[in-house]
């Protein structure tokens, strides 16, 4: 059986090269492994995935051609480096495992060794970038793509670009969805009893903050009809605030994270349709569904572009965007994205805001949403809407709920935005919008 080590730069390998989410290729690779082990693969597949423009910087002054390098030595190099700048593991052992594992080629092994031995000899010597330059800077120390970067400091600033691009690099806290705001102190009350590190969320009147991923967590998520959830998502229902006995709709459902909310919230009744084109994530969706034991869910399998299903009373649109918002979550994120693709979402949104929008009753209520940070997938999607749809007007939540995530753009459009290094949730954009009579 391989190593971790060798299982982790392989998951690099698929990652990279055939743009292989992280979680599927570590789902695929890290079957046999005890969770210890696994644990360990995720620390340094997910820690080279955070940092791995850095890791590339300290490593260049070591290698004399940096791109005539196989993808696989490469992922090593890099594997290798994490590990002795970032995690307590004896240099010895780390440099002989990365060596042998260029074991068919006498030449990749030297150079290997070499570059690692010279590292380790000269690795408090290297100088980051100097602050002179703020888009090199904030790019190479926080492995951020510089078009990002460069976005950033113009609507931000300096100072907030750097406390944003450090907090998508931070480990995100374990966020649990609780059934209902009556039984979250009961649960906490029992987590504290099981030795549980837990807290409520700040806002979400539902959320559960976990200081560390227990053992036991799969039981007491079927125990206590418990989902997975960051607080950011869980606001997003709240904003569209469903009633019981409505009939609402989720255009984009997968994998059940706002449908079930939805439904929890109306107390099971009335009729909550969640829409799913994607035959693979729709299996995702009926699993959470049935494990919740939720009755009032509908599930389709098709593309909400092309279904008529009558009129509903309330619609999320929670859209396929970048998933820039979540970058802390899915580091690999920063090496897929670039800003023709803000503008290729945002061409996609707008037309299922369109087209979902038609299915709303005169006088509902809709919630778009994205886990994006972008103003091309958020607010920009939103004005351009309502210019072709004159009969739409944006609308405040209904209670006070959302007040801090308040975010106004200078024409006095009210949006809600959430972000890592503000409030320590994912990134998202929220807008509630009314169908006027």
């Amino acid at each position: 059986m391989p190593s971790t080590r060798h299982i982790a730069v392989t998951a690099l390998n698929k990652i990279f090269n055939k743009g292989i989410k992280p979680k599927e290729a570590l789902d695929e690779l890290s079957g046999d492994l005890d969770k210890r082990d696994r644990a360990f693969l995720m620390e340094i597949v997910y820690g080279v995935l955070r940092y791995r423009d850095y890791l590339d910087y300290m490593l260049k002054d070591f290698l004399k051609k940096p791109s005539g390098l196989l993808q696989n030595t490469l992922n090593n190099l890099r594997t290798a480096v994490y590990q002795l700048k970032y995690m307590r593991a004896p240099e010895w052992a780390v440099v002989n495992e990365a060596v042998n594992l260029e074991r068919f080629s006498e030449g990749k092994r030297s150079l290997v060794n070499a570059v690692l031995r010279n590292f380790l000899r000269n690795k408090d010597q290297i100088e980051d970038p100097s602050k002179d330059n703020t888009v090199d800077y904030i790019s190479i120390t926080t492995s951020h793509p510089k078009w990002l970067v460069k976005k950033w400091i113009k609507r931000f600033g300096y100072d907030e670009t750097l406390a944003l691009a450090e907090a998508n690099n931070k480990i995100p806290p374990v966020v649990l969805r609780v059934e209902s705001e009556k039984n979250r102190e009961e649960i906490l009350k029992e987590f504290a009893g099981k030795g549980i590190e837990a807290h409520s969320t700040e806002f979400s009147p539902v959320g559960i903050v976990l200081k560390e991923f227990p053992a036991a967590l799969e039981s007491e998520l079927l125990t206590h009809k418990l989902f997975i959830q960051d607080e950011a998502a869980q606001l997003v229902t709240y904003l569209l605030n469903p009633q019981s006995g409505e009939r609402v709709l989720d255009a984009c459902a997968a994998p059940g994270g706002k449908t079930t909310h939805i439904a929890q919230m109306m107390k099971d009744s009335g009729e909550v349709t969640a829409v799913e084109s994607e035959e693979k994530r729709l299996k995702q969706l009926e699993e959470n569904v049935l494990r919740l034991g939720l009755k009032s869910i509908k599930i389709v399998h098709g593309d909400v572009k092309s279904l008529d299903m009558g009129r509903f009373d309330k619609i999320l649109l929670d859209a396929p965007c970048s998933s820039i918002g979540v970058i802390r979550r899915n580091p690999d994120v920063k090496y897929r994205q670039s800003a023709k693709d803000l503008l290729r979402f945002g061409a996609n949104q707008e037309s299922m805001l369109n087209a979902v929008s038609r299915l709303l009753k005169t006088g509902g209520v809709m919630v778009y949403s994205v886990c994006s940070t972008e103003p091309e997938e958020g607010e920009n999607v939103v004005i351009s809407f309502l210019q072709d749809n004159p009969d739409f007007s944006i609308i405040k939540g209904d209670d006070d709920l959302m007040g801090p995530f308040e975010a106004s753009d200078k024409d006095g459009h009210l949006f809600y935005r959430t972000f890592p290094h503000r409030h320590d949730m994912d990134g998202f954009f929220a807008v509630r919008l009314k169908k006027n009579e």
